[in-house]
């Protein structure tokens, strides 16, 4: 604070200050007397403190570059830094900003909003009262998350019906679940070889591990194809997406890499170790397939590992790195960008699938009841036809299957 109000009172020699409109000394000059401008004349001189306001710049200036920057204040960046577990006290939603609305991308299953019957694309407005409108991640965070047992209040809009509702939850520990309803589907006929599905719903830590496993159950059961939903999966730990899909490949295969302005390519690739899985796979996706789950499906459609069948994904590929202050706050801006193998850009752009299945919003509303409701129990024939897209992966196989014959 003291170096920004010095700026402006030293007499820069000619030479130090450069001539184009993009100095950073002539702008720092005008930032700073803007400043001291502020400082000086503002009615409430409570609300002028040198850092509330470069607080507040760095804020404004954070939250103009992207949705995924932004400015943390020391109590912000400390909370961040805490909830690195997979547990922690909240309602259970992941969110984006979308034109400085916060949206919802997924309820984590078996949540409070999950259960309350909170959709995806579904926007907040209010948090208990307090309208979130131009809000950060950060600031709805804090709102969202609590004491175990509290209640806290959402005024949801529903884009699709165009209604305004209030929701009023009760906090509880969220865990977030990773594998699930591994099993073999039923099948149309009998003799037909075996497919398998399993749903990833985020990717933590023990993901890979648990889909090695979950693989490794239905191919003793006799699989002969599988099919892998990453609908509604928000992403999670990059190293878990990659560890995920190095099962479908060999060791040592690009999966995806990154790249930015200041950024050298950083590359990551499948550790291998164990003999990779080389059954035919579909993998479904939706318009709520994020980040790790884009990565997936990006990598394994590239090298021709699988299909992709449904939507186009949701569009959050990009690298955010977090550097801490001398005060304790920080900055979390983006610094690279997320590639495919065949260098697509994930962010902003999303994975196409190779088959397009669109779904009406009221077969997605049941299927996301199904899932919440049926947990582990297998699949019967009538859910498969109701859901589209995972009817057409099942026919693809089945195809695939009948030609290997």
């Amino acid at each position: 604070m003291i170096l920004v109000v010095s700026i402006m009172e030293i007499a820069y020699p000619p030479f130090l200050v450069a001539e184009t409109a993009d100095s950073p000394y002539e702008n720092m000059r005008v930032f700073a007397h803007a400043l001291q401008l502020i400082r000086r004349d503002f009615v409430d001189d409570s609300r002028t403190s040198y850092k509330d306001l470069t607080y507040a710049a760095l804020r404004g200036m954070l939250a103009e570059l992207d949705p995924h920057s932004e400015f943390l204040d020391a109590e912000a960046f400390e909370e961040m830094r805490r909830n690195t577990s997979n547990t922690f006290a909240g309602v259970g939603l992941v969110i984006s900003i979308v034109n400085e609305t916060p949206v919802i991308v997924s309820s984590i299953e078996d949540g409070p909003a999950a259960k309350a019957g909170i959709l995806p694309d579904d926007q907040i407005l209010r948090i208990n009262g307090t309208t979130v409108a131009s809000a950060t991640h950060s600031d709805i965070a804090k709102l969202l998350r609590g004491e175990v047992g509290a209640k806290v209040t959402l005024t949801i809009y529903r884009p699709s019906t165009q209604k305004k509702e209030d929701y009023t939850l009760v906090r509880e520990m969220i865990k977030v679940a990773s594998v699930k309803n591994a099993q073999i589907l039923p099948r149309r006929t009998e003799g037909e070889p075996k497919i398998g599905y399993v749903r990833i719903l985020q990717f933590g830590e023990p993901t890979a591990s648990e889909l090695d496993k979950a693989l490794t159950n239905l191919e003793e059961q006799g699989m002969k194809a599988l099919i892998v939903d990453l609908r509604f999966n928000p992403g999670g730990l990059l190293n878990s997406a990659i560890d995920a899909s190095g099962l479908f490949l060999p060791e040592d295969t690009l999966v995806a890499y990154t790249s930015g302005r200041n950024s050298p390519r950083q590359e990551y690739r499948t550790a291998g170790g164990s003999k990779p899985r080389t059954y035919p796979v579909v993998l479904l996706v939706n318009h709520a397939s994020a980040s790790g789950a884009e990565i997936m499906a990006g990598a394994l459609k590239d090298l021709a590992r699988a299909l992709v069948v449904g939507e186009t994904t949701f569009g959050k590929g990009s690298v955010q790195s977090i550097v801490a202050l001398p005060d304790g706050s920080a900055i979390r801006y983006t610094s690279a960008k997320y590639f495919t193998p065949a260098g697509v850009v994930i962010h902003e752009n999303g994975v196409e699938p190779n088959i397009r299945v669109n779904l009406t919003r009221e077969q997605e509303e049941a299927i996301l009841q199904r899932q919440r409701m049926r947990e582990d129990l297998p699949l019967a024939k009538e859910e498969i036809e109701e859901d589209p897209q995972l009817a057409r992966a099942f026919d693809l196989l089945r195809g695939v299957l009948a030609n290997e014959k």
